[in-house]
């Protein structure tokens, strides 16, 4: 084959069959539309393409800026294609968790702005959000930027509902599955198949897959952040349900080491979660049914993310303080104190008040006499035991109260004789109006 541009290779990705002795249903086929094998190593390649492709000049003229609030594959992909048509790039995010993706939008030559944001997405319902600020700004000054705006531009969807969903039809012998898994993120994918595959089938059952609440997996939309992603109607979907990131690693593990697919943990926490919402389907099926999973981008971009919380599968000790480990049991014995309680214990016992936010979302507002320690630099001073004295009282905040508590719960659990979490995180105590210091 032959191509005349690396762009041209976009889409068109295999549909392979999982071994039955694999995932072990006995009434369904399952498949996976391989989305890692696009040239620039995602799904997301097919919405940058068709997000940034209207606004490129013909005569090379244009020296905009493409600007998106992303800090994974649609940067990536972006980077790429701003980069081949002579044109700067800029990431906005609010914080990059993958190291590996970071450094490599630096090596493509990406711009990244890191600011604060109270969600992994954009809440444009949020004014106060600097992240809905900067999407306001950068959607006004369209004569510098061209702003491709993936949570709300309808080509996202459109990028999938003219390609992802009918290359499964035509791949499945000219009929639509009789489910389709997808994980939701921008909720550009999962929406813009669906759309294409209920088109010719009606019945076709849509499964969206989330990460379970105060967990992280790459791409992947929390239960409680979802609901701010611009493109998300919850119509499309028969079932929301939700991974936990020890199931995306399992999963991941399965396409990894049984199936010869190098997916990320994206792709699997679409395995283990359609697996699952299959199995009990598969148990009163008669005759045979169909079903297609996305395996959204490789594996190799993830080590430090599977470093961090399965050590063991690279041959490294388990962190024994780390509140990966932490238990439903663990988690219970968090102490929590809302705004109210907690100025009236600053003001009795004075504690320790320790930020764990970015440094910028920081810098722009916190509570009087707090030190901001960054969570992830915090994991690595627990990680050597306990940082505070054992008796010293110590009160704990991020944005929203949930990385806190369970940094709260671990340290209980090391013997930390008093520490409590902030209930609502910063976010709470600036509306309930309690007094704040800016630097």
């Amino acid at each position: 084959m032959r191509y005349n541009s690396i762009t041209e290779v976009i889409g068109d990705t295999p549909l392979v069959r999982i071994a039955p002795e694999i995932h072990g249903l006995h009434h369904i086929d399952l498949y996976a539309k391989l989305e890692m094998l696009n040239p620039f190593g995602s799904v997301k390649d097919r919405a940058a393409w068709n997000m940034v492709r209207p606004h490129l000049s013909a005569d090379g003229d244009d020296r905009r800026t493409v600007v998106e609030l992303s800090s994974g594959n649609t940067a990536k992909a972006l980077a790429v294609i701003a980069g081949m048509h002579g044109l700067p790039f800029k990431s906005i995010t609010n914080r990059m968790k993958v190291p590996e993706i970071k450094d490599l939008l630096l090596l493509l030559g990406a711009e990244i702005e890191e600011l604060p944001g109270q969600a992994e997405c954009l809440d444009p319902t949020n004014t106060d959000d600097p992240l809905t600020k900067i999407h306001q700004l950068l959607s006004a000054e369209t004569d510098a930027y061209v702003h491709t705006d993936q949570y709300y531009n309808p080509l996202n969807i459109e990028s999938h509902q003219a390609s992802t969903g009918p290359e499964i039809i035509k791949d499945l012998g000219g009929v639509a599955p009789d489910y389709f898994i997808a994980a939701v993120g921008t909720a550009g994918s999962s929406t813009g198949a669906a759309r294409a595959l209920r088109a010719h089938d009606s019945r076709v059952g849509v499964v969206g897959l989330v990460a379970g609440k105060s967990d992280f997996i790459p791409g992947i939309r929390n239960i409680d952040e979802v609901h701010e992603v611009g493109l998300f109607d919850p119509t499309t979907y028969d079932t929301i349900e939700s991974v936990t990131a020890d199931q995306a690693i399992d999963g991941m593990l399965t396409l990894v080491r049984r199936c010869g697919m190098l997916a990320g943990p994206t792709g699997g926490a679409a395995y283990f979660g359609a697996v699952r919402h299959l199995r009990g389907i598969d148990e009163q099926l008669t005759e045979r049914r169909t079903a297609v999973f996305i395996v959204c981008d490789r594996v190799e971009s993830y080590m430090s993310y599977v470093r961090k919380r399965r050590p063991e599968l690279l041959r490294q000790p388990a962190r024994r303080n780390s509140v990966e480990t932490l238990t439903g049991a663990d988690l219970a014995t968090a102490t929590t104190i809302d705004t109210a309680a907690a100025r009236s214990w600053l003001a009795d016992k004075r504690p320790i008040v320790v930020d764990l936010r970015g440094a910028f979302a920081f810098d722009a507002l916190h509570i009087a006499g707090s030190v901001n320690i960054v969570d992830e630099v915090f994991a690595e001073l627990v990680h050597g035991g306990l940082p505070f004295g054992r008796n010293h009282p110590v009160l704990l905040a991020c944005p929203v109260g949930e990385q806190s508590m369970r940094y709260a719960a671990l340290l209980t659990r090391m013997g930390h004789t008093d520490v409590r979490s902030l209930a609502g995180g910063i976010i709470a105590w600036r509306d309930a109006g309690a007094p704040m210091v800016r630097d």
